[in-house]
């Protein structure tokens, strides 16, 4: 028998190759003889670039650059051949701030950009940027500040960072960006669906948990129509619409407009750039997970994308989950079979976050005795 174990982390408390090996091991109780294979993976929110270098046998790079508050800040990202995989967080993280500083008017995604530009400059030809989890709502205006962009106001001065800055812009130059930028390949891996502005848009929906009170939301969306107002007007780009272009504060769009990047399911592009059909084809089982399944699970995440891989050679797929949510039933029409939690007795949360390995372990084991049991 060959068992393919291809799981998300468990936030909080498993990553993706830990949670994959207590998967394992319970496999293993149950069909000792198994072929088992582990494969860490990811949809592009935190933990992505591990579970993509580890697969690759790749190396990260750790380098100073500029934090979302402006000030100097450690981050990383991971190469592998001319590939790089960013996660946008290292450098411009919601984490990275201080609760009582988190003010989007001000936060910037320049030190984004210097990870693209370091990845560049050490010849990557093809760059994943995962956007999830920011402190931003600059349309990606520091960004493109790094990569050679200029945005420069009435007295035809250079602007600032953050939302704020946005509102000054009244040309956008070009003339000196990254000439090696044009020859990349970039992909943007987002899940959100938000436009750049309005009702749905980055600054009314993620702008609150980024710092911004009522007035500031307004703000920002404001200055979010200016920059798409003079991207069309300058750039003949027309981008705001784009489902995902409001994605980290407008990074989605700022990386289309000024980085030539599309966007793309996460877990779509982890799995093709792991080559991950070809690992899975001749699997007899296929198990997956992450820490709550639900209804919205089916919406761009990491087993659903597994699930549809496995189904193109009809391999059946178990989840593994933390939690089974509302609407369940739904995601047995994308592809998974069936579903165990982990909670094997009433316990709090704390306790299974605190035990989730075995727990892990346990909830695989008490799957595949059914699984042996039917094929007997």
């Amino acid at each position: 028998m060959r068992i393919v174990i291809a799981t998300d982390s468990f936030k909080g408390s498993n990553s993706s190759l830990t949670a994959g090996n207590c998967m394992a091991r319970g496999a293993a109780k149950v069909f000792p003889d198994a072929d088992i294979t582990v494969i860490p993976i990811g949809d592009g929110g935190e933990g992505t670039v591990d579970a993509v270098i580890q697969q690759l046998g790749g190396t990260m790079k750790h380098l100073t650059v500029t934090g979302p508050l402006g000030d100097q800040v450690e981050a990383s990202y991971g190469t592998a051949d001319a590939t790089a995989v960013i996660e946008m967080a290292s450098a411009s993280g919601l984490t990275l701030v201080p609760e009582d500083r988190r003010n989007p008017l001000a936060t910037t995604t320049y030190g984004t950009g210097e990870l693209i530009a370091d990845a560049i400059a050490h010849g990557c030809i093809r760059i994943l940027v995962a956007i999830g989890g920011s402190a931003t709502n600059d349309g990606g205006a520091g960004m493109a500040q790094a990569l050679g962009w200029s945005f420069r106001d009435a007295e035809d001065k250079e602007i600032g960072f953050g939302g704020r800055a946005l509102g000054g812009v009244r040309t956008i130059d070009a003339s000196r960006v990254n000439p090696r930028l044009s020859s990349v390949s970039l992909e943007i891996l987002s899940d959100v669906t938000n436009p750049l502005c309005g009702p749905n848009g980055a600054s009314r929906v993620y702008g609150p948990q980024k710092g911004a009170d009522d007035r500031m939301v307004e703000l920002l969306d404001e200055h979010l129509f200016h920059l798409d107002y003079l991207v069309k007007e300058q750039l003949r780009l027309d981008l705001s619409g784009v489902p995902g272009s409001g994605a980290a504060g407008g990074l989605g769009f700022g990386l289309m407009a000024f980085a030539g990047g599309t966007l793309v399911p996460g877990i779509e592009a982890v799995l093709d750039v792991i080559g991950f059909s070809e690992q899975v084809k001749g699997a007899d089982l296929v198990i997956t997970g992450e820490g709550k399944m639900d209804g919205q699970s089916v919406q761009g995440k990491a087993p659903i994308g597994v699930a549809k891989a496995a189904k193109q050679f009809g391999i059946p797929v178990l989840a593994v989950v933390g939690d089974i949510g509302k609407d369940i039933q739904a995601v047995y029409d994308h592809g998974i079979d069936s579903v165990m939690s982990i909670v094997n007795r009433p316990m709090p949360l704390s306790t299974a976050m605190a035990e989730s390995g075995d727990l892990l372990t346990d909830a695989v084991e008490r799957a595949l005795r059914m699984v042996r049991m039917g094929m007997r």
